[in-house]
């Protein structure tokens, strides 16, 4: 395959070649006053990186849920005028989304508000369910009727369809989960009650903190710090926190292993000022830099790392290796959203816009340039000429990543596997394909070993092709009403 081809994929989003996490979920619980919009729209403001389509968020005001949700950032949407016409409440659960190429409709923003026969339900939800689409023909056999394509619609009406059989909202939670299966971190507001979940395999990251005695859930820990909240604790695999009146109560489900995490949180996709199931983003990152010098050595003059993701890396790797650092590129921090654009030239004056290298580190030097990973090609060899131009003599590539040659089902958007590069060409090929002069990629060994103190295991299916459970297959289901024994935690 000749290089222009790679060159010529249909868009390039807001990191251009990257692969992207579905979205970021955030509750406040308050004990007494209200006053809890601000703190929502700063956590969404911190989880922003998770999710650039569309936000929200949905108020509890004595019992009386409200929603407020469009496409943007959370910036453009939550404008100062925005912020003061929402009443203010006890309670409430926020929302930021990204959204794959065929997703983006208004009506998947989240959170989703829920009326049905005994009150109403707020929603918001991180992931992606292996079993949505055979859930949703199901339930439009029984006369459901789906106003969005998103996965969140299916679990909400599940969780509806249980609350009418069970006597209280986390029954009717924990009866959902032994339904659908897949990744999924979510916050589900009731009138009267707070309740976070995670997945029996706990894929999406989700925490636990506190404001005095107000109750915190959000999907990373630096969402707890924008709004002054202390850290308690991550939310467990298969685990469901309910806040209410009565204080705070935990059911485990049955059988849960965390054996799911995302490796790619710690590569990629957290901030690195989070700390996720017990491992420092930070840390893991320049683990794997460290990892990568050990694996790939090269002689050259300068580190430098692909911001924002690969610095920590890139300091990890010059670290390691006695190399220096250097800070390589200056990134536009005013371009937020995704890119759509139809022509190579465009393209790659996207690349331009986006970054520019910093001559007096590069020119007349050897170069190693560290990024997270290569998806597709793209942007990788933009980047390697961006370096060539501004006079760097050699350009050695490491990616902190072992090869993406396989699609996610989970929620983070790699999709079609005749567009990974990894997949579809051997490393050597890769080289020739970006331009540089060497590449080298984590080993699939060192994934288990970045995320120092993690109190988990990984999924890296996207690397091997093996996942903690079944890929999605479209079949028929049986009816799910056995109810579900709780057990205190």
């Amino acid at each position: 395959m000749e290089n222009k081809l790679w060159l010529e994929v249909d868009d390039i989003h807001e990191e251009m070649d990257k692969p992207h996490e579905e979205c970021g979920v955030f509750g406040l619980y308050r004990k007494e006053g209200k006053g809890v919009v601000a703190e929502t729209y700063h956590a969404l403001y911190a989880l922003q990186h998770r999710g650039q389509e569309s936000c929200g968020i949905c108020v509890n005001t004595n019992g009386v849920m409200k929603k407020y949700r469009e496409n943007g950032l959370v910036t453009e949407v939550f404008t100062r005028d925005m912020l003061e016409k929402i009443e203010e409440g006890q309670m409430a659960i926020g929302h930021c989304r990204y959204a794959a190429a065929d997703m983006k409709s208004r009506s998947n923003a989240q959170p989703l508000l829920i009326n049905h026969q005994k009150g109403s339900m707020a929603l918001a939800c991180n992931g992606a369910l292996t079993n949505a689409a055979e859930l949703r023909d199901e339930l439009e056999a029984r006369g459901a009727i789906f106003h969005a394509t998103a996965d969140t619609e299916v679990i909400a009406y599940i969780i509806t369809q249980e609350r009418l059989k069970c006597g209280s909202i986390e029954e009717a939670v924990c009866n959902a989960m032994k339904v659908i299966k897949g990744a999924y971190s979510m916050v589900v507001m009731s009138p009267s009650k707070l309740i976070a979940a995670r997945d029996p395999h706990g894929f999406r990251p989700l925490c636990m903190g506190h404001i005095g005695d107000d109750v915190v859930f959000a999907s990373e820990s630096c969402a707890l710090d924008s709004v002054g909240a202390t850290f308690d604790r991550d939310i467990a695999a298969g685990e469901v926190v309910v806040v209410s009146k009565d204080g705070i109560e935990s059911f485990q489900m049955p059988d849960a292993c965390h054996d799911g995490l995302c490796v790619f949180e710690f590569v990629y996709t957290a901030r690195p000022d989070s700390v996720v199931d017990g491992a420092s983003v930070h840390e893991a990152r320049k683990r794997a830099g460290a990892f990568l010098a050990l694996e790939h050595p090269v002689q050259a003059d300068v580190v430098i790392g692909v911001p924002d993701s690969g610095l920590d890396a890139a300091l990890g790797f010059s670290q390691q290796s006695g190399i220096p650092y250097g800070i390589g590129f200056l990134k536009n921090k005013y371009i937020g959203r995704t890119f759509i654009l139809p022509e190579q030239k465009q393209r790659q004056d996207a690349v331009r816009i986006k970054l520019n290298a910093i001559k007096s580190t590069v020119a007349g030097k050897r170069v190693v340039m560290v990024d997270d990973s290569i998806v597709r090609g793209t942007t990788c060899a933009h980047i390697v000429n961006l370096l060539r131009e501004a006079g760097a003599t050699e350009v050695h590539v490491r990616l902190s990543s072992p090869p993406f040659t396989n699609v996610c089902y989970f929620g983070t958007d790699v999709s079609k596997r005749e567009t990974l590069i990894a997949a579809n060409h051997t490393v050597e090929e890769i080289r020739q394909i970006i331009g540089a002069d060497s590449i080298g990629y984590l080993p699939l060994e060192a994934c288990d070993k970045i995320a120092a103190g993690a109190k988990c295991k990984f999924c890296k299916g996207c690397f091997t092709g093996k996942y903690p459970i079944d890929p999605p297959v479209r079949k028929h289901i049986n009816k799910y009403d056995q109810p579900l024994t709780l057990e205190k935690k």
